[in-house]
C-alpha cells in the first residue's frame, strides 16, 4: 500500500516542485509514518516516523502533522507581529513553536488515554521561505540535500548510535552492526517539553531535498540514494525508486520520502 502526493509554490524568487510517497514496506501490518506537502501559500515539508504499540503510533504521527498544519494555518500574519524570541528570526520561531505544539497534542492524547500511552513519533521538517530553508528535526528522521550531484546529509540523529559515534565509543562504520541502532534519545511527543533542533541554509537553484523517515535511510545506502536522485530529473519517479529500493533490499520498516526541488 503507498500514497503518493505531487504539489508546486512559486513566487518571485523561487518555484518549489515536491513530490511524497509512503509504504507501509514488506514486513510491517501498518503504517505508522506520516507526511504533509504544503497545498497552500506556505511552502512547508514534513515527514513523521510514529512509534507505540497497538497502531498507537500511527496516531502519533498524524496527530503531530495535524498540529504543525493547524499552527502554521492559524499563523499566517506575519509572525513578526505575534509573540516570539527575538534572539532567532520570526520564521524558525515560527518553525520550532508549531513542533512545539505538536510535541504538546501528542503527549496530552498519550497521557490521557492509556491506549496511547509512551506512543511518540519523530519529526524531520523544512520551511522554505525567499531567504533559504530552515530545517527542523527530532529524532532520526533526516533530511537530505542533493547539490551539484553530492548528497550530503544535512540533519544528526538523535539516536543512542549517533551519540556513541559522537563520543567515540562507536565508528561510523560499526553503526550498522550495532543492536540498538534504533534506539532514539528524543521524540516529539513523550515528555511534555522538547528540545528542537532547527537550522537555517541558502538555497541555490537545482537543489533537492530529501525528507525521509529511516524505513529509507536504514534500508538503502547513501552512496545508492545518491545513485538514484542523480539518476531521474522526474521527483515522481525519484520517490518512486527510491521507495522501491528499500522494498528490495528488505522492506524491513515503513518507508516515506518526501522531495523538494528549487527551481
Amino acid at each position: 500500500m503507498e500514497q503518493q502526493v505531487v504539489s508546486s509554490s512559486s513566487d518571485t524568487q523561487m518555484k518549489l516542485v515536491c513530490a511524497g510517497m509512503t509504504d507501509v514496506g514488506q514486513v510491517r501490518e501498518h503504517n505508522e509514518d506520516d507526511f504533509y506537502l504544503s497545498e497552500g501559500e506556505e511552502a512547508l515539508c514534513i515527514v513523521a516516523d510514529g512509534m507505540g504499540g497497538h497502531r498507537s503510533g500511527e496516531v502519533a504521527s498524524a496527530l503531530a502533522i495535524k498540529a504543525i498544519v493547524e499552527f502554521y494555518r492559524e499563523t499566517l500574519a506575519p509572525y513578526a507581529e505575534l509573540h516570539h524570541d527575538s534572539s532567532v528570526s520570526p520564521e524558525q520561531h515560527r518553525l520550532t513553536q508549531a513542533i512545539k505544539t505538536a510535541n504538546s497534542a501528542v503527549f496530552a492524547a498519550a497521557s490521557s488515554n492509556e491506549a496511547y500511552r509512551n506512543m511518540g513519533t519523530t519529526i524531520v521538517g523544512g520551511f522554505f521561505t525567499d531567504q533559504g530553508v530552515y530545517l527542523a528535526h527530532i529524532g532520526d528522521s533526516r533530511c537530505y540535500r542533493l547539490r551539484e550531484g553530492s548528497l550530503e546529509q544535512r540533519t544528526e540523529d538523535h539516536s543512542l548510535a549517533n551519540e556513541y559515534v559522537r563520543m567515540g565509543i562507536l565508528s561510523a562504520e560499526d553503526v550498522e552492526y550495532f543492536p540498538y541502532k534504533n534506539v532514539i534519545t528524543r521524540a516529539c511527543g513523550l515528555a511534555d517539553e522538547v528540545e528542537v533542533d532547527v537550522h537555517f541554509e541558502d538555497l541555490q537553484a537545482g537543489d533537492v531535498y530529501l525528507f525521509c523517515s529511516d524505513g529509507l535511510s536504514d534500508m538503502v545506502s547513501d552512496a545508492e540514494i545518491n545513485v538514484i536522485m542523480n539518476d531521474h530529473d522526474n521527483l515522481e519517479d525519484m520517490c518512486r525508486e527510491l521507495v522501491a529500493r528499500a522494498n528490495a533490499n528488505g522492506g524491513a520498516d515503513n518507508i516515506t520520502v518526501v522531495l523538494a526541488k528549487i527551481e
